[in-house]
């Protein structure tokens, strides 16, 4: 009975009924496929039924046009800006029995440890003298004896934390769900984004994977979104860890809840992740995926999601190597982090038994901002809209209509002229500096005044300003 409750429960949000019926039904033949990307290159998304035929195409000739369709998306909505985070464990503590993570519960190959105040104040001068300005806080779900307060804490920690030239200027949140009056905690910390995978969306295998602890229940995890919007949080991030069940199941999945929150709230998730599994410390699931997502088809994954929600972040994490990171920047990734350490300590330590998965890019940060910005992106360090309120459908009613550039293409420059500034490699100074230059002269002439201002302003020893 309580298996059926569950199910029930999870049939309102997604219905798996739907969703084969749905990768059963569709064909990608190539006129289905080329009206259909007529249609994404409108900007105004995608049905849910389009999905399926362009997760089937398998022609390399039509794999070419969806490819060049979300190169096309990509650039009219996000020009050449790519937006650098780094992610912060300050916790690997967790209850919860998830077979394919380092951090469960059970597993006796790594050391725990949660930072104390005063490590997590030296990470933050770590990543300050990098060059970041906005991190995502991580946490394995379960707290020390403080319980949320610790997390709490430790974002004040963060914020308070200054060193030479620089300091955090937004942290969004990934831990465990909470309800309703713990979000408005979390909210009057001032964070950004809060992020929640679902893992994956397909109940039986969730509950394959998810065997103790909390996480165990699927629907109080799936509706965590819900709560932490109905608490005031504008801007929510949701995920797929790809490699659990079918990608093409998840991704209808994914919309599916993506819908929910539209018809619910009114407004969808700011971000979406795409990490695929990789190996984790005494995890053999994640040696060796139950369903491995090729590099083709993650390539697909990331060109669907850019046509289908085309105004919505999606990250890509050091994960994945720097070639794939390459290949998908200019199919739709719009977030990425670098210098990643996925262990709690981990900028200062390297204690690599801490981890919580492999990573396939470990070069520092500088080494990732020349390579950026080689091949034509912009890297920003912006957080002016969390600063000035355009967050959730404030957000997306300027990003719409393109509004949302005249703001972001002046913010990254600045902010990319304040890293070259206090920060890079000499190396890193010469190809960033000539990439502004370019940058500006690309823009139309109201736009290149004020990011010359701006960049001006940063150049004379201004910082953090933005518009």
């Amino acid at each position: 009975m309580k298996n059926e409750n569950l199910q029930n429960q999870n049939t309102q949000i997604i219905n798996e009924t739907l969703i084969y019926d749905a990768l059963k039904a569709k064909r990608s033949d190539a006129g289905a496929v080329r009206e259909i990307l007529a249609k994404a290159l409108e900007l105004k998304g995608l049905d849910y039924n389009d999905i399926p035929v362009l997760a089937n195409i398998s022609s390399p000739d039509l794999l070419d046009e969806l490819f060049r369709a979300a190169r096309k998306v990509k650039e009219e909505i996000y020009g050449r800006r790519l937006v650098i985070f780094a992610p912060m464990y300050i916790s690997n503590l967790c209850g919860n029995e998830c077979l394919y993570c380092a951090f469960r519960a059970r597993n006796k190959s790594i050391h725990r440890r949660a930072l104390t105040q005063e490590e997590i104040a030296n990470e933050t001068r770590i990543l300050i003298d990098q060059g970041h300005k906005r991190i995502l806080l991580v946490a394995g779900e379960a707290y020390p004896k403080e319980g949320l307060d610790y997390i709490l804490e430790s974002i004040a920690t963060v914020y308070a934390t200054r060193h030479d030239k620089g300091e955090i200027r937004r942290i969004n949140v990934n831990i465990a769900p909470l309800d309703a009056d713990e979000f408005r905690r979390l909210k009057d910390c001032k964070i950004g984004t809060y992020q929640l995978f679902q893992e994956t969306y397909h109940l039986e295998t969730y509950k394959k994977m998810h065997v103790a602890g909390k996480k165990k229940d699927y629907f109080w995890r799936i509706t965590a979104m819900d709560r932490a919007l109905k608490a005031g949080i504008e801007d929510v991030g949701i995920g797929v860890l790809f490699g659990l069940f079918d990608w093409r199941f998840e991704i209808l999945a994914l919309m599916q809840h993506i819908r929910h929150l539209e018809k619910t709230w009114g407004i969808g998730p700011h971000t979406i992740s795409v990490p695929r599994l990789e190996p984790a410390l005494g995890s053999s699931i994640a040696e060796q995926p139950p369903q491995a997502v090729s590099d083709l088809d993650f390539r697909k994954i990331v060109a669907i999601l850019r046509l289908a929600v085309p105004y919505t972040g999606i990250i890509m994490s050091t994960r994945e190597t720097p070639e794939m990171r390459r290949e998908t920047f200019a199919l739709g990734v719009s977030q990425i982090s670098a210098g990643s350490r996925t262990n709690p300590g981990g900028y200062g330590s390297e204690d690599e038994d801490s981890s919580q998965f492999s990573l396939g890019d470990h070069r520092p940060l500088d080494d990732v901002i020349r390579d950026v910005a080689q091949l034509g992106y912009v890297p920003s360090f912006c957080t002016g809209c969390y600063r000035l309120g355009r967050t959730g459908m404030d957000f997306m009613d300027m990003a719409r209509p393109g509004d949302i550039r005249h703001h972001c293409d002046p913010n990254a420059a600045s902010t990319f002229m304040e890293y070259l500034v206090d920060y890079a490699s000499d190396a890193t100074r010469e190809v960033g500096e000539r990439l502004i230059a370019r940058f500006i002269d690309e823009m139309d002439e109201r736009d290149a005044r004020r990011t010359q201002a701006l960049v001006a302003r940063v150049v004379d020893g201004e910082r953090d300003v933005y518009c």
